[in-house]
């Protein structure tokens, strides 16, 4: 499972409390913010956590599969395990702006190593039930509930402004990249010594990101002023993102694709058992492929020098129109082969509103922006997630994935039209260099001395 600098379109009204978003069109390094020593530290921990934490869901998900034979019942574990995220996601916010970043990651990450080794412990002594899995998934969920705004904030502690974008989109270029390997090397350890083990693993990779919180230099943080405690915070975060158009509706398009088009535990494990009646090592085969496009999808994010919300739209109507084509795939390979493009929109949307919602967002503020942003991606699995599974078990898999395409591209259509007239704006079709540009642009010359916040 990590507003910028705008364009000439897609603008929406500043408020008087809204700071100017940042704007620059300078294109970094894919690979500039390895050279902060805490960010390499940190990255490396998550190289190692990453492979383990990929491992474990893969495991997870053909566990609950072998234990009841119910796609419903790996959507209800997918939905346990981010059901803490919708239900306490805001709170966590509050408490991350509160608190320091550093040991609080060292709590959030020591209680999901130990989750992680209590399962593989029920799992290899053979006393393993459904309702274990169930347990252990929340347990994680509500680890997260303040491990992802924390980690999310603390990124920009370790890099500073100007190496933010480049920092997130290698986040989720590392996460991608452990995809790649986490699900090949689940699917060789189920085969081969069983689910049991992967657990093991995951619990004891936490290690790699505990050292390397403890290795930090705390003189070279770029640490920003802490929230005091007190009344009215969790409401005033809500006013503060219901005041900023540019990150309201970045969060509502998240939202609905999250929701309803980023089911692929239930999806994938249905399309290789039901659809094509493979065994766990498609269903790895079909993770490591959309690991393929998301890793291009990140890194062409970190060479990129703004994040644009009609990248975002535009990435949000292919990602559905992937998925509706894949849902009629005849064949497991043209299915496979689909998952790379649908992991790299999929990713651009994600490395797109992630960026412009933090370099967009006051420091202050920005645990509980990022909680809200992660309680509305996240936290939209315990809605989507069964209602996929049901989907699924009473129509077939092919039709919960249609449906989820289909929405994630009318959410993404409906939006961009709200944005162009919230902006001003109208549609453009033109030649740029004897190729096809279409583009929004404003209907009418700004009025003097007014000020417009890009979002696009």
């Amino acid at each position: 499972m990590s507003t910028g600098p705008g364009a000439d379109s897609a603008p929406a009204p500043t408020t008087h409390d809204t700071p100017p978003t940042p704007r620059t069109t300078r294109k970094s390094s894919m690979f500039g913010s390895l050279k902060v020593r805490n960010y390499r530290l940190f990255f490396a921990g998550q190289v190692v956590s990453n492979i383990g934490t990929w491992m474990q869901r893969i495991a997870q998900d053909w566990l609950v599969l072998s234990l009841t034979g119910s796609a419903t019942a790996v959507g209800v574990t997918t939905a346990l395990q981010f059901l803490p995220m919708l239900l306490f996601g805001l709170y966590g916010g509050v408490l991350v702006d509160r608190l320091p970043k550093r040991p609080t990651l060292l709590v959030t990450q020591s209680a999901m190593a130990v989750t992680g080794i209590a399962l593989a412990a029920l799992t290899l002594s053979g006393h393993v039930q459904v309702w274990h899995v169930y347990l252990a998934a929340f347990a994680v969920g509500l680890a997260t509930v303040v491990d992802n705004p924390a980690r999310q904030s603390f990124v920009s502690e370790m890099v500073g402004p100007d190496q933010l974008q480049n920092a997130v989109s290698l986040n989720s270029a590392n996460f991608q990249s452990a995809r790649l390997v986490g699900p090949a090397v689940a699917g060789l350890m189920i085969t081969g010594v069983g689910t049991g083990w992967a657990f093991l693993f995951n619990g004891l990779s936490f290690v790699a990101p505990i050292a390397g919180l403890l290795l930090m230099r705390a003189r070279d943080l770029h640490v920003v002023e802490r929230a005091p405690r007190g009344k009215g915070q969790l409401r005033e975060g809500l006013h503060y993102v219901a005041g900023r158009p540019d990150l309201i509706w970045t969060i509502v398009l998240v939202g609905f694709v999250g929701t309803f088009g980023f089911n692929f535990p239930v999806y994938l494990s249905a399309f290789a058992d039901d659809v094509f009646h493979a065994g766990a090592g498609s269903y790895s085969l079909f993770n490591t492929l959309m690991a393929v496009g998301s890793l291009a999808g990140a890194l062409l994010a970190a060479r990129r020098g703004t994040a644009r919300m009609r990248v975002m739209i535009a990435a949000a109507v292919l990602f559905g129109a992937v998925e509706l084509l894949a849902a009629t795939a005849p064949s497991l390979w043209l299915f496979a082969l689909l998952m790379a493009p649908i992991g790299m929109f999929g990713m651009t949307i994600n490395v797109t509103a992630n960026t412009s919602i933090q370099m967009g967002t006051d420091p202050a503020m920005r645990g509980r922006v990022m909680a809200l942003y992660m309680m509305v991606f996240l936290g939209g699995s315990p809605v989507g997630a069964p209602i996929a599974g049901w989907i699924t078990d009473a129509y077939g898999v092919r039709a919960g994935l249609a449906v989820g395409g289909a929405i994630a591209a009318g959410a993404a259509v409906t939006i961009g039209l709200i944005l162009a007239r919230v902006g001003n704006l109208r549609l453009s079709v033109g030649w740029n260099d004897g190729h096809p540009r279409v583009r929004f642009v404003p209907k009418e010359s700004l009025k003097d001395g007014e000020e417009l916040a890009s979002v696009a």
